[in-house]
């Protein structure tokens, strides 16, 4: 049987954090007619390792302390930046999880990435040493709230008499909205996590839930549904949808297989890696999907004994 991963808290936070709250701002920005020489004395002053490119309020390239190396050992430092710069800029929105930069980053190679409003506006810039720092800053400030919530909540389920008790949460998730993107699976963490759960496990529902709710949003014609049901034993999530369906699940599940639509693909979402994530993440993965139908994921997560919701108030020590 293969070992259900670890789920760290900076894996987490990871798909937690919207990037506007880790990138970094005012952003430093030069334009197309700044010359080589003037850009190097920027880079120097901010000790910063590149810039965006904007004219008239737009963005239009990027250039880094590389293109800075190749036009120094040219003798071009007199040349423009409009002439250095790169044209094709790999941005993300303000509004989209630390994951999906995370994901840019893996897959272009890139130092920086622009990131921009729900108006295309650039409002910020991202680094992965703005990841670094934005994780560690959340991991402190979020620690002894967390625990504070957790202990006033982990008895709920011994404090209610019934035969079976569960909590059920419902999301709709409509398509295509990606702002929305990781709204449902934080707040069923949330609820877990106040419900007494332990963090590895919270973790574990929490990805599966994002990565499900993704799919809803990206591939669905109409968006669909996500229910987490929290047993004291055990949670169980549904994603369901009325369509387009998947023709070929075995082939879906093949690591970085994607029918995403290219203008999704463009954004930087629909890398394919979802279903396989929310298998790795599970105890048991029911997949069943017909075209012109829908698809139905039922996801299963067991507790360990030692381990049931309400059974004892984590330690606050």
């Amino acid at each position: 049987m293969t070992a259900i991963p670890e789920i760290t808290r900076v894996q987490e936070l990871i798909y937690e954090l919207k990037i506007e709250q880790v990138m970094s701002r005012p952003v430093i920005t030069v334009t197309p007619d700044t010359r080589i020489d003037q850009l190097k004395e920027i880079l120097r002053i901010n000790r910063i390792s590149g810039v965006p490119v904007v004219q008239d309020n737009r963005l239009v390239g990027i250039i880094s302390i590389e293109d800075l190396i190749k036009a120094l050992e040219r003798g071009e430092m007199q040349a423009t930046v409009g002439e250095k710069m790169s044209r094709q800029v790999i941005t993300v929105s303000a509004q989209d999880s630390v994951v999906e930069a995370v994901k840019r980053f893996e897959e272009h190679g890139v130092g920086r990435l622009p990131v921009l409003d729900s108006n295309g506006q650039l409002v910020g810039i991202l680094t992965s040493g703005d990841i670094t720092r934005g994780l560690l800053h959340a991991i402190g400030l979020g620690y002894h709230q967390e625990e504070i919530r957790r202990y006033r909540a982990s008895h709920i389920f011994e404090d209610i008499s019934s035969d079976r008790t569960s909590l059920i949460l419902c999301y709709h998730i409509p398509a295509r909205e990606l702002q929305k993107a990781g709204e449902a699976s934080s707040k069923i963490k949330k609820a877990l996590y106040r419900l007494g759960a332990q963090p590895g496990f919270a973790r574990r529902v929490a990805i599966a839930a994002y990565e499900a709710e993704m799919n809803l949003i990206i591939h669905t014609l109409h968006g669909g549904d996500l229910i987490a049901e929290i047993h004291p034993d055990k949670v169980r999530l549904l994603a369901m949808d009325d369509g387009p369906g998947i023709p070929d699940i075995e082939q879906a599940m093949q690591p970085g297989f994607s029918t995403a639509p290219d203008w999704i693909r463009d954004l930087g979402f629909g890398a394919g890696m979802g279903l396989l994530n929310i298998k790795r993440c599970s105890d048991q993965m029911m997949l069943d999907s017909q075209v012109g139908v829908g698809t139905r994921l039922e996801v299963l997560f067991y507790l360990k004994e030692e381990n049931v919701l309400g059974d004892r108030a984590p330690s606050t020590s």
